[in-house]
């Protein structure tokens, strides 16, 4: 069935076939945010929690676990502890952009301050691993303790990597999977241990995951420049501004003439930007063909995604996945 037949966005379809489990994974959530010594860390965490997101992780944590016949209750904590982590690193990254906007809301930084939104998330990550050893499972407790270190990583690196001309596409994906595709492919995979799945099926869901969070990630990238503010809950050019080297200006960087380097090490490397650079840095994107070079490797990543599955058991579920990853990149088509 292609998209044009279905009256409902996957990730809804999702959300709707996985509504119990979503209802007490909420419940969960807003159990293990509350602080009786410090009311700001429920004030600021309700704030994004409650900001609109897709808890797309979450989902994937439930529907691998479901998907793979696990018939108990501790995937709620593990789709728990999978949105803290996320929502975490949400507090710190705008922290360390400086953003003011998230999910077309003012930031949690921007409304309070630094302080807040660190410790805040500091907060949520120590209360994810309370929930991660609920479940007593040590493999669960390695695959998301692992990523939250892999994300870690993926900002780091991605703080050296920025404003460097010489950041390359395999720079740039060692940092997509890091802060963004480790905690996909963790979620799915959890969901599988939890399960018992067999480890083919925990490989396919690993890497389901992984290859989700990569198209995601380069589709967030591209749509920095093509789209707007009000779809895409930032202002746009924000990359551009906050001088990130994403996979379009790697692309465009890489064929770039003298003249054309010049330009980009004066926006770019030494951040001297000036009315009319973000117009002109599109233009030379599109010359060098680099915005449609990435639109290709998005559609890349989530079909190779969408192909891990075929060993899963067939159904609903697993038909829902399939169409998630096709919608990942949908307004990209």
């Amino acid at each position: 069935m292609s998209l044009d037949d279905k009256t409902e966005k996957p990730h809804d379809r999702l959300a709707k076939a996985l509504e119990a489990d979503l209802s007490a994974t909420d419940a969960l959530i807003l159990q293990r945010m509350a602080s009786e010594n410090a009311p700001r860390i429920p004030e600021v965490t309700a704030h994004l929690v409650g900001a609109g997101g897709k808890r797309l992780r979450p989902m994937l944590t439930i529907a691998a676990a479901r998907l793979c016949g696990y018939q108990g209750s501790l995937h709620h904590n593990l789709a728990a502890a999978v949105e803290f982590i996320h929502t975490a690193t949400l507090l710190h990254d705008d922290v360390v952009d400086e953003s003011k906007q998230r999910r077309g809301r003012p930031t949690a930084n921007l409304l309070w301050d630094n302080k807040s939104s660190v410790l805040v998330g500091d907060y949520l990550f120590a209360r994810s691993f309370q929930l991660m050893t609920d479940t007593q499972n040590l493999r669960v407790l390695s695959i998301l303790s692992n990523a939250s270190a892999v994300i870690t990583e993926g900002e780091v690196l991605q703080l050296s990597a920025a404003e460097d001309l010489a950041t390359t596409e395999d720079t740039y994906y060692k940092v997509v999977r890091g802060k963004t595709a480790a905690l996909f492919s963790a979620s799915a995979e959890a969901g599988a241990v939890l399960a018992g799945a067999p480890e083919e099926q925990i490989s396919a869901l690993h890497d389901y995951g992984e290859s989700l969070g990569i198209a995601f990630q380069v589709v967030d990238d591209l749509l920095d420049y093509l789209s707007d503010a009000k779809t895409m809950g930032k202002n746009v050019g924000d990359d551009f501004r906050e001088r990130k080297l994403t996979l379009p200006v790697i692309k465009a960087v890489a064929k770039a003439t003298p003249e054309e380097r010049a330009f980009w090490m004066r926006v770019i490397d030494k951040g001297d930007q000036h009315e009319g650079d973000l117009e002109h840095a599109l233009e030379l994107m599109k010359a060098h063909g680099s915005l449609e070079e990435t639109r290709q490797a998005a559609i890349g990543w989530a079909d190779r995604g969408r192909a891990r599955l075929a060993i899963l058991p067939a159904g609903d579920l697993r038909d829902m996945l399939d169409d998630l990853a096709d919608y990942v990149v949908a307004r990209l088509r």
